[in-house]
């Protein structure tokens, strides 16, 4: 049975519009036109003005998160799997916003047929739960992440861990394996495995003939 609470896109545009509330240190997110003063907990002491504070090259389409998807072949999957989702305007907006990116290496390591059958039409609100999830409402840099509990564009909260010694970001169980791909409305962090929502069952997918959580 497909959740009651499930996303559309018009609810996804909503919550990325009302993005101002989530942070990657659970703290209050900085006015995106103006530079959070000293005092207002910013993410990190090293860099708090840079979150936000750009928002003159969120209006340039032609390098927004959708089109350095489109124009970088690690992520090709995840450009046509936005485009199925119909979440390519949506994700072409000022945001900003960091998307942690599973590469084509991580979409082809999720069990056989899902995402054939993610990518079909009936099936559009699941892909939208699923990519939504991997959606942040802020621009984090590496620089500026912390460990927590990060609500997401979903409604539910990826799990972040940082390891001290080597600087190894994880989401969930997911690795960062490139960091800071800029683009003018946010930024983008690839990781190594496609995340699923606590909440997803596959078995929602029509044509997949496979069920369980977690993350790929």
């Amino acid at each position: 049975m497909k959740r009651s609470t499930q996303i559309s896109k018009k609810v996804l545009a909503g919550l990325l519009g009302l993005g101002a509330s989530v942070t990657l240190a659970a703290c209050e997110t900085p006015d995106t036109t103006t530079t959070a003063p000293a005092g207002d907990a910013p993410i990190t002491t090293e860099s708090p003005a840079t979150v936000g504070t750009s928002p003159a090259p969120a209006t340039d389409a032609s390098n927004n998160v959708v089109a350095v998807a489109q124009s970088d072949e690690s992520f090709s999957t995840l450009a046509q799997a936005i485009e199925a989702a119909g979440l390519t305007e949506t994700l072409s907006q000022d945001g900003p916003y960091t998307v942690f990116a599973p590469t084509n290496e991580a979409f082809a390591a999720l069990p056989e047929g899902v995402l054939d059958a993610l990518l079909l039409p009936e099936n559009q609100d699941v892909l939208t739960q699923v990519l939504s999830y991997h959606v942040v409402p802020q621009e984090v840099t590496s620089d500026q992440i912390t460990p927590g509990e990060v609500a997401t564009v979903e409604g539910e909260s990826i799990n972040v861990q940082v390891d001290q010694a080597s600087g190894d970001v994880m989401v969930n169980e997911a690795m960062v394996v490139e960091p800071d791909v800029v683009a003018s409305n946010g930024v983008i962090h690839a990781i190594d495995q496609v995340i699923l929502p606590p909440n997803l069952d596959l078995a929602q997918l029509q044509g997949a003939g496979t069920e369980g959580t977690g993350t790929y």
